[in-house]
């Protein structure tokens, strides 16, 4: 009876740890070691880009000597598990703690006032109300910012693609997503560009949003949205079978091909920066003090052309681009320059 009680109380613990993350969840490196500090790290959704940050992050921490217990936890794009898992860091009196995008950014933010919050690729933090200025951070919190230049985008697609009617499909309940629609909508403004949006609440919509704007639009262009690149590649098929271009504001997801154009900063490498902002607190910086990092060094960013994904469209990108790329998608093959 003893046995019978003790593996019930265990099977207790194990679904207690799938809840605090929607699945299992990865637990905490070198937990229950002495003397080391606990980081945790949770983003809001699994995808290439933000797996990418993730490692960008962890091996951050190991150049810079760090020998910690890191927690990766993933709220699977469910803000009630985001909670849950802001709650277990809170706990769990973890040193550290990384919300990778907004929303997860968020709910940590709001839970642990005790100790260090690091945003990380939040294109508005501001907006999100996690800092109430760029200069410096708000109190324990502060991060990076994944900002893209969506005007120089939105401008370079009309000129290769010849866009006058543009899709931009976005997440509602993202405040990044939010922010990045009004500078959408001004850029088409500045471009004389018709915008056609369509709002979803979940991944699993974007096929049917896609379906729903394609025929409306020349081309769509996808901003940093961590619900829309969790399923990008239902909107690829929608636009690609229909033949309009894609522009995505991510490059790292897009290396699977089928969006003609990406451009932004390198996830990976936002990483690293957001890992070394972890390793400076942990050497004794106050979140206060450091102020919110944006990558702007060109060696940070990324371009992509996907020349079959443009051949589809009966487009021709300019010599004077490509030769600027660092990625070329051709015959099915990814080449980095």
């Amino acid at each position: 009876m003893k046995k019978f009680f003790a593996i019930i109380g265990l099977c207790g613990l194990v679904l207690q740890g799938i809840a605090a993350g929607g699945k299992e969840q990865k637990p905490a490196s070198g937990a229950g070691q002495p003397g080391k500090p606990r980081i945790g790290i949770a983003k809001i959704v699994q995808h290439v880009a933000l797996d990418a940050c993730e490692q960008g992050i962890l091996d951050a921490l190991k150049a810079r000597g760090v020998d910690a217990q890191v927690d990766l936890q993933n709220a699977n794009g469910d803000m009630n598990t985001a909670a849950q898992i802001a709650n277990k860091f809170k706990s769990d009196k973890v040193a550290v703690a990384v919300g990778i995008a907004t929303p997860v950014a968020v709910a940590l933010a709001n839970a642990i006032k005790d100790a260090p919050v690091v945003f990380s690729v939040v294109t508005d933090p501001v907006a999100a109300k996690l800092v109430s200025s760029l200069d410096r951070g708000e109190g324990n919190v502060t991060g990076l910012s994944d900002a893209i230049p969506t005007a120089d985008h939105i401008a370079l697609f009309k000129e290769i693609a010849g866009v006058s009617r543009l899709g931009y499909i976005y997440t509602s309940s993202e405040a990044n997503s939010i922010s990045a629609l009004h500078l959408v909508e001004e850029a088409c403004r500045q471009q004389g560009i018709e915008l056609v949006t369509q709002a979803i609440a979940t991944s699993a919509e974007l096929r049917q949003a896609a379906e729903a704007v394609v025929n409306r639009v020349d081309g769509v262009y996808l901003t940093t949205d961590n619900t829309v690149y969790s399923a990008l590649s239902a909107l690829v098929q929608v636009f690609n079978a229909a033949k309009k271009p894609i522009f995505s504001g991510d490059v790292t997801g897009a290396l699977t091909g089928g969006c003609m154009i990406a451009s932004g900063f390198n996830y990976y490498k936002a990483g690293v920066a957001t890992g070394n902002m972890v390793a400076d607190i942990l050497a004794g910086k106050q979140p206060k003090d450091i102020p919110v990092k944006f990558l702007t060094d060109p060696s940070e960013s990324d371009m992509l052309f996907d020349l079959d994904a443009a051949k589809n469209c009966g487009i021709v990108i300019p010599d004077k681009y490509l030769s600027g790329a660092n990625y070329i998608f051709e015959n099915g093959t990814l080449i980095q320059k």
